[in-house]
């Protein structure tokens, strides 16, 4: 938004599309399949990998810091509220200290609560779609109409993404949304900013 790359509706569906098909949001919902696979096969071994390579991936040293502290975050949260022995078992074998980063906090409590891989896949990916275009809203500023319409038009990317990684090894991860992570990069020493990342 700084540098005028993002001042529309139509500049933020692009942006996001581009980020879902290419960047981030694909290698996510990569390693969230993977590690719902791991979590519903109690598989702790793969777990851990999984989490530890997630927490890798993050470009920069806020976005390592904002995914694992929404995914303790979550996974504190979704204990609490629906207290499942299959989480708890799963958490407590990763560790106090493993880096959870969110996506992956999301597929352990989705696969220990029963929530179908191709269904739970989705939905996140049309959260993580949300949270942006929220922030998009406040900052650039756009409507609330607009930010709806844009929601509505990245569903068919999600689904799209999320199709793929339910077939894509961890051989497939990797990117070419750059400009989406050396803004996550620039955004750490920014002068003025509205959210931490």
């Amino acid at each position: 938004i700084e540098d005028g790359t993002v001042v529309t509706a139509a500049d933020l569906e692009a942006w996001l599309d581009g980020v879902l098909r290419h960047g981030g949001g694909r290698n996510d919902a990569i390693l969230f399949a993977h590690a719902w696979r791991a979590a519903a096969a109690n598989d702790l071994g793969q777990l851990r990998a999984i989490v530890e390579l997630a927490a890798a991936f993050q470009p920069s040293k806020e976005r390592h810091l904002e995914a694992t502290a929404q995914g303790r975050a979550f996974l504190l949260a979704v204990s609490a509220a629906w207290p499942n022995d299959a989480m708890a078992a799963l958490v407590d074998g990763l560790g106090a200290d493993a880096p959870v980063a969110y996506p992956i906090a999301v597929a352990i409590a989705s696969a220990a609560h029963g929530v179908p891989l191709d269904l739970a896949l989705v939905a996140c990916l049309n959260a993580f779609v949300a949270n942006i275009v929220s922030a998009g809203v406040r900052a650039i500023p756009i409507g609330q109409t607009d930010g709806q319409k844009a929601i509505a038009a990245l569903t068919p990317a999600c689904e799209a993404v999320a199709a793929g990684s339910l077939t894509a090894g961890l051989d497939d991860l990797g990117g070419m949304a750059l400009r989406a992570d050396i803004a996550s990069m620039k955004h750490e020493t920014q002068y003025t900013r509205l959210f931490r990342s």
